[in-house]
Protein backbone atom coordinates (compact mmCIF):
# COMPACT_ATOMS: atom_id res chain seq x y z
CA UNK A 1 0.00 0.00 0.00
CA UNK A 2 1.52 3.81 -0.97
CA UNK A 3 -0.90 6.06 0.49
CA UNK A 4 -0.24 10.11 0.63
CA UNK A 5 -2.22 12.47 2.45
CA UNK A 6 -2.19 16.35 0.69
CA UNK A 7 -3.23 19.06 2.91
CA UNK A 8 -4.43 22.35 1.33
CA UNK A 9 -4.73 25.67 3.71
CA UNK A 10 -6.83 28.13 0.78
CA UNK A 11 -9.19 26.47 0.91
CA UNK A 12 -8.54 23.88 4.38
CA UNK A 13 -9.01 20.61 2.47
CA UNK A 14 -6.97 17.62 2.45
CA UNK A 15 -6.33 15.23 -1.00
CA UNK A 16 -5.22 11.93 -1.55
CA UNK A 17 -3.23 9.80 -3.34
CA UNK A 18 -2.84 5.61 -2.82
CA UNK A 19 -2.56 2.40 -4.55
CA UNK A 20 -0.96 -0.76 -5.07
CA UNK A 21 3.08 -0.47 -5.87
CA UNK A 22 3.50 -4.02 -6.66
CA UNK A 23 0.75 -3.13 -9.54
CA UNK A 24 1.63 0.44 -10.30
CA UNK A 25 -2.08 1.21 -10.23
CA UNK A 26 -3.22 4.22 -7.80
CA UNK A 27 -6.11 6.30 -7.22
CA UNK A 28 -6.53 10.23 -6.58
CA UNK A 29 -9.29 11.22 -4.25
CA UNK A 30 -10.72 15.29 -4.00
CA UNK A 31 -7.84 16.55 -5.55
CA UNK A 32 -8.20 20.45 -6.23
CA UNK A 33 -5.20 23.05 -7.29
CA UNK A 34 -2.43 22.29 -9.95
CA UNK A 35 -1.99 18.70 -10.60
CA UNK A 36 1.39 18.52 -10.73
CA UNK A 37 2.11 17.51 -7.47
CA UNK A 38 -0.26 14.71 -7.94
CA UNK A 39 1.60 14.29 -10.92
CA UNK A 40 5.06 13.83 -9.32
CA UNK A 41 3.86 11.57 -6.21
CA UNK A 42 2.66 9.11 -8.77
CA UNK A 43 5.85 9.14 -11.47
CA UNK A 44 7.97 9.19 -7.33
CA UNK A 45 6.29 5.76 -6.75
CA UNK A 46 6.23 3.91 -10.40
CA UNK A 47 2.25 4.17 -9.97
CA UNK A 48 -0.47 5.48 -13.00
CA UNK A 49 -3.35 6.92 -11.93
CA UNK A 50 -6.33 4.66 -12.65
CA UNK A 51 -8.48 6.62 -11.10
CA UNK A 52 -9.79 10.53 -9.86
CA UNK A 53 -12.92 9.84 -7.44
CA UNK A 54 -14.47 13.21 -6.04
CA UNK A 55 -16.29 12.44 -3.05
CA UNK A 56 -19.13 14.71 -4.13
CA UNK A 57 -19.25 17.83 -6.13
CA UNK A 58 -17.78 20.17 -3.76
CA UNK A 59 -19.64 23.94 -2.57
CA UNK A 60 -15.80 24.91 -1.01
CA UNK A 61 -13.36 24.83 -4.17
CA UNK A 62 -13.08 23.78 -7.71
CA UNK A 63 -12.30 20.13 -8.10
CA UNK A 64 -8.78 19.51 -10.26
CA UNK A 65 -10.89 16.24 -10.79
CA UNK A 66 -11.76 16.47 -14.35
CA UNK A 67 -7.95 18.14 -15.40
CA UNK A 68 -6.31 15.25 -13.73
CA UNK A 69 -8.20 12.76 -14.88
CA UNK A 70 -7.55 14.47 -18.56
CA UNK A 71 -4.40 15.26 -18.00
CA UNK A 72 -3.66 10.93 -16.59
CA UNK A 73 -5.99 8.78 -19.36
CA UNK A 74 -7.35 8.30 -15.68
CA UNK A 75 -11.23 7.60 -15.10
CA UNK A 76 -12.84 10.63 -13.33
CA UNK A 77 -15.18 8.62 -11.00
CA UNK A 78 -18.80 10.77 -9.15
CA UNK A 79 -21.77 8.82 -7.76
CA UNK A 80 -24.09 8.32 -10.65
CA UNK A 81 -26.74 10.44 -9.05
CA UNK A 82 -24.53 13.87 -9.79
CA UNK A 83 -26.24 16.28 -11.76
CA UNK A 84 -23.26 17.11 -13.87
CA UNK A 85 -22.76 18.81 -17.62
CA UNK A 86 -19.90 16.20 -18.56
CA UNK A 87 -19.28 12.62 -18.88
CA UNK A 88 -17.92 10.29 -15.88
CA UNK A 89 -17.72 6.51 -14.46
CA UNK A 90 -20.58 7.02 -12.84
CA UNK A 91 -19.97 4.59 -9.18
CA UNK A 92 -23.37 3.05 -7.75
CA UNK A 93 -23.23 2.14 -3.91
CA UNK A 94 -21.62 -1.67 -3.58
CA UNK A 95 -19.23 -1.31 -6.60
CA UNK A 96 -15.14 -2.13 -6.10
CA UNK A 97 -12.51 0.13 -7.63
CA UNK A 98 -9.58 -2.39 -8.12
CA UNK A 99 -5.98 -1.55 -7.50
CA UNK A 100 -4.28 -4.36 -8.00
CA UNK A 101 -3.91 -5.70 -3.99
CA UNK A 102 -5.82 -2.46 -2.94
CA UNK A 103 -10.01 -2.71 -3.56
CA UNK A 104 -12.15 0.34 -3.01
CA UNK A 105 -15.48 -0.10 -1.75
CA UNK A 106 -18.26 2.72 -2.76
CA UNK A 107 -20.28 3.41 -0.20
CA UNK A 108 -23.03 6.03 -1.04
CA UNK A 109 -23.30 8.51 2.08
CA UNK A 110 -25.56 11.43 1.11
CA UNK A 111 -26.49 13.94 3.28
CA UNK A 112 -23.76 16.85 3.22
CA UNK A 113 -24.93 16.74 -0.49
CA UNK A 114 -26.63 14.17 -2.15
CA UNK A 115 -24.02 12.22 -4.61
CA UNK A 116 -21.64 12.02 -2.03
CA UNK A 117 -19.77 8.75 -1.67
CA UNK A 118 -16.91 7.39 1.40
CA UNK A 119 -14.09 5.00 0.22
CA UNK A 120 -13.66 1.55 2.07
CA UNK A 121 -10.31 0.83 1.26
CA UNK A 122 -8.58 -2.87 1.77
CA UNK A 123 -5.17 -3.79 1.12
CA UNK A 124 -5.17 -7.52 0.42
CA UNK A 125 -1.39 -7.76 0.93
CA UNK A 126 -2.10 -7.00 4.76
CA UNK A 127 -6.26 -8.54 5.06
CA UNK A 128 -9.18 -9.55 3.48
CA UNK A 129 -10.93 -7.03 5.74
CA UNK A 130 -11.11 -3.42 5.37
CA UNK A 131 -8.12 -1.20 6.38
CA UNK A 132 -9.14 2.82 6.38
CA UNK A 133 -12.36 5.07 4.69
CA UNK A 134 -12.10 8.23 3.03
CA UNK A 135 -15.25 9.80 4.24
CA UNK A 136 -15.39 13.41 2.64
CA UNK A 137 -16.91 15.30 4.25
CA UNK A 138 -19.70 12.70 5.77
CA UNK A 139 -17.25 12.42 8.99
CA UNK A 140 -14.52 14.43 9.94
CA UNK A 141 -12.59 14.50 13.07
CA UNK A 142 -14.43 16.26 15.61
CA UNK A 143 -18.02 16.92 13.30
CA UNK A 144 -20.13 15.49 10.62
CA UNK A 145 -20.77 17.78 7.63
CA UNK A 146 -22.77 20.65 7.15
CA UNK A 147 -26.17 19.54 5.15
CA UNK A 148 -27.90 22.87 4.11
CA UNK A 149 -25.40 23.50 1.11
CA UNK A 150 -26.89 21.40 -1.76
CA UNK A 151 -30.78 20.87 -0.04
CA UNK A 152 -32.57 22.45 2.83
CA UNK A 153 -30.81 21.48 6.56
CA UNK A 154 -33.50 19.48 8.27
CA UNK A 155 -33.52 17.08 5.17
CA UNK A 156 -30.03 16.79 4.95
CA UNK A 157 -29.48 15.97 8.41
CA UNK A 158 -32.09 13.36 8.25
CA UNK A 159 -30.08 11.88 5.23
CA UNK A 160 -26.95 12.01 6.79
CA UNK A 161 -27.77 10.26 10.10
CA UNK A 162 -28.84 6.98 7.97
CA UNK A 163 -25.52 7.65 5.82
CA UNK A 164 -24.00 7.94 9.43
CA UNK A 165 -25.28 4.96 10.74
CA UNK A 166 -23.62 2.95 7.68
CA UNK A 167 -20.09 4.27 9.32
CA UNK A 168 -20.92 3.30 12.58
CA UNK A 169 -21.84 -0.46 11.88
CA UNK A 170 -17.96 -0.07 10.85
CA UNK A 171 -15.62 -1.64 13.56
CA UNK A 172 -13.91 0.59 15.83
CA UNK A 173 -10.05 0.23 14.54
CA UNK A 174 -11.40 1.43 10.72
CA UNK A 175 -8.99 4.56 10.27
CA UNK A 176 -11.36 7.36 8.98
CA UNK A 177 -9.10 9.75 6.37
CA UNK A 178 -11.21 12.67 6.06
CA UNK A 179 -11.24 15.37 3.25
CA UNK A 180 -11.09 18.32 5.74
CA UNK A 181 -9.52 19.61 9.13
CA UNK A 182 -10.02 22.46 11.42
CA UNK A 183 -10.33 25.54 9.78
CA UNK A 184 -12.80 24.17 6.68
CA UNK A 185 -16.18 25.80 6.12
CA UNK A 186 -17.93 22.35 6.37
CA UNK A 187 -17.63 21.69 9.80
CA UNK A 188 -18.42 23.42 12.89
CA UNK A 189 -16.04 21.29 15.68
CA UNK A 190 -13.39 20.22 13.59
CA UNK A 191 -9.49 19.03 15.09
CA UNK A 192 -6.77 20.08 13.40
CA UNK A 193 -5.67 16.17 13.45
CA UNK A 194 -6.09 14.83 9.94
CA UNK A 195 -7.10 11.69 10.84
CA UNK A 196 -8.99 9.50 13.45
CA UNK A 197 -10.54 6.11 14.12
CA UNK A 198 -14.78 5.50 13.63
CA UNK A 199 -13.85 3.93 17.54
CA UNK A 200 -12.44 7.52 18.61
CA UNK A 201 -15.18 9.38 16.51
CA UNK A 202 -18.04 7.02 18.23
CA UNK A 203 -16.86 8.04 21.74
CA UNK A 204 -15.68 11.48 21.46
CA UNK A 205 -17.42 12.87 18.04
CA UNK A 206 -20.76 15.18 19.87
CA UNK A 207 -22.41 14.49 15.79
CA UNK A 208 -21.66 11.19 15.57
CA UNK A 209 -22.52 10.04 19.16
CA UNK A 210 -26.26 10.72 18.66
CA UNK A 211 -28.51 7.84 18.33
CA UNK A 212 -31.59 9.14 17.62
CA UNK A 213 -32.94 10.59 14.30
CA UNK A 214 -34.75 13.80 15.86
CA UNK A 215 -31.91 14.61 18.43
CA UNK A 216 -29.53 14.28 15.74
CA UNK A 217 -31.81 16.64 13.53
CA UNK A 218 -31.96 19.44 16.05
CA UNK A 219 -28.13 18.76 17.04
CA UNK A 220 -28.07 19.75 13.23
CA UNK A 221 -29.94 22.99 13.00
CA UNK A 222 -27.91 24.27 15.84
CA UNK A 223 -25.24 27.09 14.82
CA UNK A 224 -25.19 26.64 11.01
CA UNK A 225 -21.85 29.16 10.08
CA UNK A 226 -22.09 31.43 6.79
CA UNK A 227 -22.27 29.45 3.35
CA UNK A 228 -18.77 29.28 2.20
CA UNK A 229 -18.16 32.25 0.19
CA UNK A 230 -19.83 31.92 -3.15
CA UNK A 231 -20.54 28.49 -2.62
CA UNK A 232 -23.27 28.38 -5.10
CA UNK A 233 -21.31 29.36 -8.03
CA UNK A 234 -18.22 27.14 -7.19
CA UNK A 235 -21.07 24.22 -6.86
CA UNK A 236 -21.94 25.12 -10.51
CA UNK A 237 -18.40 25.58 -11.56
CA UNK A 238 -18.00 21.96 -10.65
CA UNK A 239 -21.08 20.50 -12.07
CA UNK A 240 -20.43 22.46 -15.70
CA UNK A 241 -23.45 23.53 -15.53
CA UNK A 242 -22.42 27.52 -15.36
CA UNK A 243 -20.33 26.75 -17.50
CA UNK A 244 -23.11 25.33 -20.45
CA UNK A 245 -25.73 27.93 -19.41
CA UNK A 246 -23.04 30.56 -20.39
CA UNK A 247 -22.91 29.25 -23.75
Amino acid sequence: MILRQFPHTEPVAISYLFGCGGHAACAVVDPLGDIEPYLRVADDTGMRIRFVVDTHVHADHRSAGRALASATGAEYVLHTSAEVSFPFHAANDGDRLPLGNVVVDVLHTPGHTPEHVCLLVTDRTRADEPWFALTGHTLMVGDVGRTELAEDAASGARTLFASLGRLKALPDHIEVLPGAYSGSVCGRRLSGKPSTTIGFERRHNAAFRIDAEADFVDFMLQDIPPAPPAAAEIRAWNTGLRAAAAE
